[in-house]
């Protein structure tokens, strides 16, 4: 959802990529909360932050707990940076309506809209 934020609302100031210490597929409540709020993720593909290890960043964000714990070293000076917020999947997963699991997904991707808008600028505080 971050990719797609940022690729969205920032692709002027910022080149985005999004990867994980693992990959999982694309989460099909994800896409579907950010398809209803314009933004198509479908063609999104999970990668490992292995597949990007060529590109050098000039910040890195976390945005999951387990990500900041394990986040690997980066070549060259990138800025690591950590901004947490919930995962929606386990949110979900203690949920039984359906419409109930979605807006777990909704109010994480509205907080991460909210962070994305923030940038480049509210990394430097």
């Amino acid at each position: 959802m971050a990719e797609g934020w940022a690729r969205a609302l920032k692709s002027d100031v910022i080149k985005a990529y999004s990867a994980g210490i693992e990959t999982h597929g694309l989460n099909p409540n994800a896409v579907r909360v950010m398809a209803e709020a314009g933004v198509d993720i479908s063609q999104h593909k999970s990668k490992n932050v292995a597949d990007l290890s060529h590109i050098p960043f000039d910040c890195v964000i976390t945005v999951c707990g387990h990500a900041n714990e394990h986040c690997p070293v980066f070549p060259g000076k990138a800025k690591i940076v950590h901004v947490g917020f919930d995962d929606p999947p386990k949110l979900a997963a203690q949920i039984t309506g359906d419409e109930e699991k979605l807006n777990c997904y909704r109010r994480v991707r509205d907080e991460i809209k909210a962070f994305i808008e923030t940038l480049p600028g509210g990394l430097e505080k």
